[in-house]
């Protein structure tokens, strides 16, 4: 064949002779990473019911509050005060008043009426108001007494529900045959395509999802569904305008500070024997924990690398990893006991692949998967909600 000078650049549709160069490499850049589910990992066991419940106990509270107390705080002889709840008290119990030195003794109880000695064993007697918490040291019991009347808690039963997710896989015969860019067989790519939506979508719910409210366990009509991390955390919320936030501001729109965190912490140490180990937070609010660091940050000249990350925080109050995921509300700051949570699978409903009857030249299924989340005691977990979304 003769010379023709032809060169590359003048190929196309004329000159089909040169094959397309194409990467066998699918970049995916839709958001598909599941950080808590990663942080949190397998269970060790699975759900055997749609129902999934869990049985929880708790110590005999050694507190309670005074109710309507009008009295003067003078006396040291005995008196009458009306708490909340006085089964929690037996005589010769030593109660403290909150953030007081006075020690009281117990002589007398009916129903929520206490009968005390104010003043014991010489300390000041305080001033009392309504509201305030009665803090209880412990009993005295007199040497050859009889046992005192059994107290006892009852266990509480806590359920969840589980939740089918679910996605079609359909492929034609002829894309399944067909020789393609970077993916050897179609059915399986859109499998992984599928799952990773799945997981996805598992993560959102985990922190999120909300059960229905009526039928929960659901039925030809009504969709089963999960609670989830933020619907289920009820005793340590920290919300504006309800009881204020933890630093007592109570402001809405408030910047996440180093202040407010550790209140919150503090609170949720307060009311369990659970330890925080985990925050969870979006990127707002990361880059709000992030400027922890800023007044402190020091460089020498020769740095070359700017550092602005916190992905350990460390209090009094527990030892916190920072889990960054998009599932979480822009305004909320989640605190939690990861050792108290757990993602279960119905047995034998992990995600996996369910192969269909075909109708026509396709291969068809659906991936599939039931899952529930178990969250124990839920007042040894927290949240802050109603933060300042504008990431100043």
């Amino acid at each position: 064949m003769s010379f023709t000078g032809k060169s590359t650049y003048g190929a196309g549709a004329d000159l089909p002779e040169l094959v397309e160069d194409v990467s066998d490499v699918i970049g995916i850049v839709s958001p598909h990473e599941t950080p808590l589910l990663d942080h949190l990992g397998d269970p060790r066991r699975v759900a055997t019911s749609t129902v999934h419940e869990w049985v929880e106990d708790a110590l005999a509270p050694n507190t309670a509050v005074l109710d309507n107390p009008t009295f003067s705080p003078s006396p040291t002889t005995d008196m009458s005060l009306t708490v909340n709840d006085g089964s929690r008290f037996a005589v010769g119990d030593l109660v403290r008043p909150e953030g007081k030195t006075e020690v009281m003794l117990v002589t007398g109880i009916l129903l929520d009426t206490l009968t005390v000695v104010r003043g014991y064993g010489g300390t000041t007697p305080a001033t009392l108001v309504d509201g305030m918490t009665m803090h209880i040291l412990g009993n005295a019991a007199l040497e050859g007494a009889a046992s005192p009347t059994g107290m006892f808690t009852n266990r509480v039963r806590q359920q969840n529900y589980t939740q089918i997710f679910t996605a079609g896989v359909e492929v034609s015969g002829s894309m399944q045959a067909a020789r393609q860019h970077g993916v050897d067989d179609e059915l399986d790519f859109q499998k992984q395509e599928r799952l990773r939506e799945l997981l996805r979508d598992l993560e959102n719910t985990v922190i999120n999802g909300v059960a229905a409210s009526s039928s929960p366990q659901g039925s030809s009509t009504v969709r089963r569904s999960m609670n989830g991390i933020v619907p289920m955390i009820q005793s340590n919320q920290f919300l504006p305008g309800v009881g204020g936030l933890p630093d007592g501001t109570g402001s809405s729109g408030e910047v996440l500070t180093e202040q407010l965190l550790n209140a919150a912490l503090e609170r949720v140490w307060e009311s369990s024997s659970g330890t925080v180990d985990t925050i969870v937070l979006n990127g707002t609010q990361k880059r709000a924990l992030n400027a922890f660091i800023g007044t402190d940050r020091r460089f020498s000249a020769q740095d070359e690398v700017f550092k602005n990350l916190v992905s350990v925080y460390e209090s009094d109050f527990g030892v916190c990893r920072v889990i960054l995921t998009r599932g979480t509300p822009s305004d909320t700051v989640l605190m939690l006991d990861s050792t108290r949570l757990s993602v279960l699978p119905m047995a034998g409903r992990s995600f996996h692949f369910k192969p269909l009857a075909s109708v026509g030249d396709s291969l068809t299924g659906q991936m599939i998967g039931e899952y529930t989340l178990e969250m124990r005691n839920e007042n040894a977990h927290g949240l802050i909600r109603g933060l300042s979304t504008t990431g100043d």
